[in-house]
């Protein structure tokens, strides 16, 4: 059985709970923990642009990129993109995007041995699971935040709309004449 309850009270989440304590040795209860397609976009649109490029950079090598390769992509270092990433994680979390527990998609390999004190990232993976879904995700991703290639410099702020005839003078917004109204009063009076 699934049961999945979203946007409950507090006092209904207290008596669930309960309930859950009261029977817990006839209950299994196990959080879906694994990366969807949804999940993964949600992740993807909270990085920055740093952070999400390391994610592609990560999948488009089928799931394992030397971390040579992105100190390249990544002169400044790998610090900011990976900070990124967990702080992405934990927020999801944190908000309820996923459950506590659930893995990083990127995982670092270290180098040297376990003797080794401080030991340097040698790689980045994802796993086999994680990898066609953030595929899916990137894809998507690009699909609905892409923009046709423009080969024309943005137009001047200051520039006649096109629409407007050549010889036109800017929209006015004032009266010539003001109304006559008990709310306007003549101008001539005084």
């Amino acid at each position: 059985m699934r049961i999945t309850i979203e946007g409950a009270s507090e006092e209904f989440e207290r008596k669930l709970l309960d309930l859950l304590a009261e029977h817990r040795d006839e209950l299994a209860v196990s959080v879906d923990t694994a990366w969807d397609v949804d999940r993964a976009m949600v992740f993807l649109n909270t990085l920055n642009e740093d952070a999400r490029l390391f994610v592609r950079l990560v999948a488009e090598s089928d799931g394992h990129l030397k971390a040579a390769v992105l100190r390249e992509a990544f002169p400044r270092g790998l610090r900011g993109p990976t900070v990124a990433l967990t702080y992405a994680l934990k927020r999801g979390v944190k908000h309820g995007w996923w459950p506590e527990g659930t893995e990083a998609p990127v995982t670092v390999v270290y180098g040297g041995g376990p003797q080794d004190g401080w030991r340097q990232a040698s790689a980045y993976e994802m796993s086999g699971e994680v990898l066609p879904v953030f595929r899916a995700a990137l894809a998507h991703y690009d699909a609905t935040t892409s923009r046709p290639p423009s080969n024309e410099e943005a137009p001047s702020a200051f520039a006649v709309h096109p629409s407007w005839a050549a010889d036109a003078d800017a929209p006015r917004a004032l009266y010539d004449d003001p109304p006559t109204a008990p709310n306007f009063p003549d101008r001539g009076a005084g």
